[in-house]
């Protein structure tokens, strides 16, 4: 059977086995079609747009299959700029595969993954990056990534893009225009004017680039890997902030051996702690293994807590300060590092593992509850931090785990994303940008070196274009293939 864009097309908007299921159809034929299995006072062929109506679904192989609220969607008043009908059921699993089959019968095929909101895209109800923000909007599992994608949603990144282009294209235009005069030697495009144009197109565009860290961070949750030595307190400390047991604690060390996940919501912003195995030297095979898995969250990790103890060189805490055994990099109580640059240096003698500037990293002071004796009440008193990049706590007792948390919540400004801002959170988007960047520098650069019109143009193009695939302007059959089948069957 061949699938075409003519079809009539249905599938559930919601999942079967609640109290109520919504089935969607869309296409030419979705009217009269449900016109055969829907019985009321009144035919829909004769309903008003954007009307409801009620009555049974029924058709002669069935029999009545449930009572129904039928809503109307005229063309091109509807999701998508087709004529659409929304039939509202009981979330009975055997109801809505009753009604499917009889929409089936009736002449409506069912729809494939993402064609709903794939035929409002190519009805003009939304450009493609609107379109991809409706799967991000669906997917949305914190206040903050409902916020990016209600934003995009709603079209002012795409807005920002087009106005971009639009520019980009005017001044192309006079570019073109001198290969028609250039015998006569003329510029219909100003060159100051050109440069000022360029850059503030690359300021831009290099804006919406870097703020891709950010949505990324906010649309999958903020990754957050939770590493130490072995009996530090790894594991305690991601039940502490889940709340819940998800990783197993001993008095063994070398424990977990495998990475351990928690999802914590923290001021409208979803964070994924990632317990590690401990990072030390050993011969163990599946130790090995875990401390390889370390390195691997380390590398994705937005943010790291290195968990040492109270009675761990450097901590400022317990009979051991002042020594610099087992700490290569010489810091002490009296030499703690007072820059997150020092402190990541340290990080990378004591671990071997050195952190990229972008990544955000803490020091834990773990077990501060073990030394509520000592003399040095100054470093152990209650929770707090040390400094601006240290924090001490006892995971066990939950003492200063809201000073953590508060920290974690000050590490990543959402505000932007409340306020409306434009943050790219899709990795086509991003790459798009980049190579958008590519080539803006290649223009300037020939800007500078006096290339002709017809070089400059050709840059300007490739720029124009890279911002066209993010919005769907320059797109092909593959790539909204790979897009669409990404969605959910009744989007």
């Amino acid at each position: 059977m061949t699938f075409g864009d003519n079809d009539t097309i249905a599938a559930p908007a919601t999942a079967a086995g609640g109290a109520l299921c919504v089935v969607r159809v869309s296409g030419p034929r979705a009217i009269s079609i449900c016109d055969t299995i829907f019985r009321g006072r009144t035919t829909l062929a004769a309903a008003k747009t954007a009307s409801a109506h009620y009555g049974s679904i029924a058709d002669t192989t069935a029999g009545v299959i449930d009572e129904a609220i039928v809503t109307i969607f005229r063309a091109p008043h509807s999701y998508t700029g087709e004529d659409s009908v929304e039939i509202s059921v009981h979330g009975s699993s055997y109801v809505v595969r009753a009604l499917m089959q009889a929409l089936a019968r009736a002449g409506a095929r069912p729809a494939r993954a993402g064609e709903f909101t794939r035929r409002a895209f190519l009805a003009g109800r939304m450009d493609l990056a609107q379109a991809e923000a409706v799967a991000d909007m669906i997917a949305s599992s914190s206040r903050a990534a409902h916020a990016v994608a209600a934003t995009q949603m709603r079209g002012a990144y795409s807005h920002e893009l087009q106005e971009l282009r639009r520019q980009l294209l005017d001044i192309t235009s006079l570019l073109e225009l001198e290969l028609d005069f250039s015998e006569e030697d003329v510029e219909f495009a100003d060159r100051t004017q050109l440069d000022t144009l360029l850059r503030r197109t690359h300021d831009k565009v290099a804006a919406l680039a870097r703020s891709f860290a950010l949505g990324n961070a906010l649309k999958e949750g903020v990754a957050v890997a939770i590493v130490g030595s072995p009996n530090v307190g790894k594991s305690t400390l991601l039940n502490r902030l889940a709340g819940e047991e998800r990783a197993m604690v001993s008095d063994i060390a070398g424990t977990t051996r495998d990475t351990v996940e928690a999802r914590i919501n923290i001021d409208g912003v979803d964070y994924r702690f990632i317990d590690t195995a401990g990072v030390h030297q050993t011969d163990d095979k599946l130790e090995l293994m875990g401390i390889d898995r370390t390195r691997q969250a380390l590398e994705k990790a937005r943010m790291v807590l290195w968990i040492t103890t109270a009675d761990e060189p450097g901590s400022n805490v317990g009979s051991n300060v002042g020594s610099n055994v087992g700490n290569p990099s010489g810091h002490n109580a009296h030499n703690a590092p007072d820059t997150e640059a020092a402190l990541k240096a340290e990080f990378a003698a004591a671990t071997g593992i050195e952190l990229a500037p972008e990544q955000i990293l803490y020091r834990i002071i773990n077990k501060i509850d073990l030394h509520s004796d000592t003399n040095n009440s100054s470093a152990v008193t209650a929770e707090g931090t040390e400094d601006k990049y240290t924090i001490r706590l006892s995971a066990k007792t939950g003492e200063g785990i809201r000073t953590l948390v508060a920290a974690l919540s000050r590490s990543v400004d959402a505000t932007a994303a409340y306020r409306g801002e434009a943050i790219v959170t899709n990795q086509r988007h991003y790459h798009a940008l980049c190579e958008a960047l590519t080539a803006l520098d290649a223009a300037l650069d020939g800007l500078q070196h006096g290339l002709t019109s017809e070089l400059l143009s050709e840059d300007i193009r490739a720029a124009i274009n890279h911002l066209g695939e993010i919005t769907g302007e320059i797109t092909s059959d593959d790539i909204l293939q790979n897009i669409f089948s990404k969605f959910c069957i009744g989007k």
